[in-house]
């Protein structure tokens, strides 16, 4: 089974704008988004212009939000840090001034409701939104039910954030992962006089979502609080591009020249899905022969106290024929960084190894039984279709009644496997 996955590679930063632009790069319909966000009942309100642009010589897509009722004067925004606007992204040019009011939480959650939106593209834009709000209300000391936003930075922010949600919806993407953020730099201008980047709300965003981020030596305004509420909301993790079959791609622009091109870089990729009874594991390898063994029982034991799920050392032969001691630890993918940063801490290594690697698993459940009045935990292993392997009680269970009574471990474990047959057929003629 195929597993999609989208990949937002954000070299100078996110905004709403640019993840739309990006999808409708990547094939995303124009009319087709369109005639879902006229669900909102926000018709009259904003136009959709997507415009081909060129950012340091490279190509993308800008998609300018128009708003209805044009002036220029400025937007101010109450209980908010900022404009829901990138000054870095965002063409200002066009405000909307048409209604004069303030949206809330709880206002903007019952138009996505009633949007007739399909049911991911509505979970996902209710998410962002309460994430949104959640972030501004903590920056103010206000309850998220509380924010509110004038008329633009509601439009501004619903048809970033809702299409958005519709596009990734529309590409079926089963998951979401997101590049480090560059946490930008400077002030910008706000509703009550100058911020430092990123802005409160955006930085309160990033603590929520354990953002990984970055200085890219650019001092502007580089991810907006729309930008930084879809991505923290909507993707799994922050970092590297995760293993897959790229499939499309797509650009998004920003409004300004920057340094480095100004674009948002959207992948679609594809992996294929372990069988039932497979998982992936992480392989650490690393040669030492300068560390005494206390060194690395040592390591040893701290890698198993953090959850590897093997360890184990190999003696081996190295340069100018010294020997040497080949460490290797297994553990899930999510922890291989932690285990790593064990290895360099504790022994003399410059260098670890690492490699995923498929895994066949038996399904694997425990049962009790009673030995001599006292519990032993048996682990019970089967293949896919749940037929028994393996039968084996666990070793300090064993241990500990062997000590006890001063008996022979291996006595005391085929009374163990005995007691779990015992029961195993009288629960089979029940």
């Amino acid at each position: 089974m195929t597993r999609r996955i989208a990949y937002f590679d954000c070299p100078t930063g996110v905004a709403g704008d640019m993840c739309l632009g990006a999808l409708l790069d990547a094939g995303l319909p124009l009319d087709y988004l369109e005639q879902q966000l006229a669900g909102l009942g926000l018709a009259d309100a904003f136009r959709l212009r997507p415009e081909r642009v060129h950012r340091n010589g490279q190509a993308g897509l800008k998609l300018h939000v128009e708003l209805a009722k044009v002036t220029q004067e400025p937007p101010t925004f109450e209980g908010q840090d900022h404009s829901h606007h990138d000054h870095s992204h965002h063409d200002h040019s066009h405000h909307d001034h048409s209604h004069h009011g303030t949206r809330h939480l709880p206002e903007i959650e019952t138009m996505i409701q009633g949007a007739n939106l399909s049911q991911r593209a509505r979970d996902w834009s209710l998410k962002v939104f309460r994430r949104l709000a959640a972030a501004e209300g903590a920056v103010h000391g206000i309850s998220p039910d509380r924010v509110h936003f004038h008329e633009v930075g509601a439009v501004d922010a619903i048809v970033d954030i809702v299409g958005t949600c519709i596009g990734l919806d529309w590409f079926e993407v089963d998951q979401i992962f997101c590049s480090a953020l560059p946490s930008g730099g400077g002030t910008v201008n706000a509703a009550h006089g100058r911020l430092p980047v990123p802005v409160p709300a955006v930085l309160k965003l990033f603590e929520m979502g354990g953002v990984m981020m970055y200085d890219n030596g650019i001092q502007r305004e580089l991810v907006t609080p729309t930008g930084a509420a879809l991505m923290v909301t909507l993707a799994q993790s922050f970092g590297p591009v995760p293993a897959m079959t790229l499939r499309q791609t797509g650009l998004g622009a920003g409004t300004q020249e920057l340094p480095i091109p100004n674009l948002l870089r959207l992948w679609f990729g594809e992996v294929e899905e372990m069988s039932a009874g497979c998982d992936r594991v992480c392989v650490l390898e690393t040669q030492l022969d300068d560390t005494t063994p206390q060194v690395i029982g040592y390591t040893c034991d701290r890698l198993f106290e953090i959850g590897a799920l093997d360890v184990f050392t190999q003696p081996v032969q190295m340069k100018k024929f010294r020997p040497g001691i080949l460490l290797t630890v297994i553990c899930l993918p999510e922890i291989q960084e932690i285990c790593k940063q064990v290895i360099f801490q504790e022994t003399t290594t410059l260098g670890i190894r690492q490699r995923i690697q498929p895994r066949s698993l038996l399904n694997r459940r425990f049962e009790t039984v009673i030995v001599d009045g006292q519990p032993v935990r048996v682990k019970i292993a089967s293949d896919t279709s749940g037929a028994i392997v393996n039968v084996q009680p666990e070793y300090e269970d064993v241990a500990a009644i062997a000590r006890q009574q001063q008996r022979p471990w291996q006595q005391v474990q085929q009374q163990a496997r005995d007691a779990w047959h015992d029961s195993g057929s009288r629960t089979t003629r029940q």
